[in-house]
């Protein structure tokens, strides 16, 4: 981004200082702080800017953690890696292998946006959407986990609900990601008896990845309200009939978490309907996962402010593998305009702080730096309202002052 921020950490004889650039200047904002006897921790985190905006939300985020780390004793190595459409062009497949394997020896990933419309038209192993679908498969990254909250800063106005509905929204959706009929065979096309074209895909669930998903879902209500909403459709699938009966099986692990059942169509009228009554925590399945999530970002006010986390087998604390990434597609149209909303993918930088390496300070930091920020009247245009400042330097240099501030 032209507007980027400029980090500069070196030993001064305060713990901070700020040097905003005058009101009519454009030049980056530049913030001086010290840390605490240098880098007490380091980690490697893998980057992949993808396309459209993501390298734009993901420059900004790499210098949030910059700065975050700088304060808080902590040294990040990024390394930066073409996936989605960028990886097509450079070297004709959607995730290199040496893509894979930096992401598989770093401790996270943190991934910004893929696809555009310069390759809908390739075959389905040439889409970038597939290497989205290969990163996961390849770190074996089967929760994800999408919070939608609606933040009084900003989006209670920003939501298409009436603000009775909208207001006080925290809900938790936890996404199986690696199994179902994204990923379920047979698939693929034939010709029927009639001469007629067939497309076709399986949803099939094992009893383990059921398990598996559950559990994570409980230990996160655990955290939370302790309500637990497994969303299915057990009067129709046979996959969902499975579905339900492990996650009740489950639930005897859990006797201090409320489970309840409920059909997706019912779901989905809910979440718009009455969602802080409904849910807490959603558990599902692959494709109700990833329409629910979507709809439940849209209730916050805008999609541009959501982040993701997708974690392994001992999820929330000892995964091998995590990927973070924004839940907003890559919007090629105002790729380069300098107008894409970052926040999201620092709320995922700040979700690879606190679930993938356990450095909740330093999470807790860039949270509350950015409800400070929204705070100030700061916006950008997908969550401009009336009385608000749709300016996304001035958004961006408020970040890197709260954040020296905390």
């Amino acid at each position: 981004m032209a507007a980027s921020l400029r980090i500069n950490c070196k030993p001064v004889s305060t713990a901070f200082r700020v040097n905003p650039a005058s009101k009519c200047s454009r030049r980056p904002f530049s913030v001086s702080c010290a840390a605490a006897n240098g880098p007490q921790k380091r980690y490697s985190i893998t980057l992949l800017p993808g396309d459209g905006i993501g390298p734009e939300v993901i420059s900004v985020a790499k210098d949030v953690l910059k700065l975050t780390g700088s304060l808080e004793g902590i040294e990040f190595n990024f390394q930066e890696m073409p996936m989605g459409g960028s990886a097509l062009d450079l070297v004709g497949v959607p995730l290199p292998d040496e893509t894979l394997a930096a992401a598989k020896n770093s401790d996270a990933v943190l991934l910004g946006a893929i696809g555009g419309y310069k390759w809908d038209n390739n075959a389905k192993h040439l889409k970038p959407e597939t290497g989205l679908l290969q990163i996961r498969e390849g770190l074996k990254v089967f929760a994800n986990l999408r919070p939608a909250t609606v933040l009084p800063q900003v989006l209670v106005e920003a939501s298409t609900l009436k603000r009775e509905v909208a207001e006080g929204v925290d809900v938790m959706v936890v996404r199986e990601l690696t199994g179902g009929i994204y990923f379920g065979k047979p698939r693929g096309f034939r010709t029927d008896e009639n001469g007629e074209e067939v497309g076709f895909n399986t949803e099939v669930y094992a009893a383990y990845e059921i398990d598996r998903i559950a559990r994570v879902a409980f230990e996160t209500a655990r955290k939370r309200q302790g309500r637990l909403c497994s969303v299915d459709k057990a009067n129709v699938l046979e996959a969902s009939m499975l579905w339900r009966r492990r996650v009740t099986a489950i639930a005897e692990e859990y006797p201090d978490v409320e489970l309840s059942h409920m059909y997706v169509d019912n779901a989905a009228m809910q979440l718009v309907r009455n969602p802080k009554q409904v849910f807490d925590t959603i558990v599902t399945n692959n494709i109700f996962g990833d329409i629910l999530s979507d709809e439940a970002s849209m209730i916050t006010g805008s999609i541009g402010m959501l982040p993701s986390a997708s974690l392994g087998s001992s999820v929330l604390t000892k995964s091998r593998f995590r990927l973070f990434e924004p839940i907003h597609g890559s919007a090629p149209d105002i790729a380069g305009q300098d107008k894409a909303n970052p926040l999201a993918t620092i709320l995922s930088a700040a979700m690879l702080l606190k679930y993938g390496l356990e450095e909740e300070d330093a999470a807790r930091r860039i949270e509350n730096a950015v409800l400070d920020t929204l705070n100030k009247g700061l916006r950008t245009g997908d969550i401009y309202s009336t009385g608000t400042v749709s300016d996304l330097f001035m958004l961006k240099a408020s970040l890197a002052c709260f954040l020296a501030l905390l």
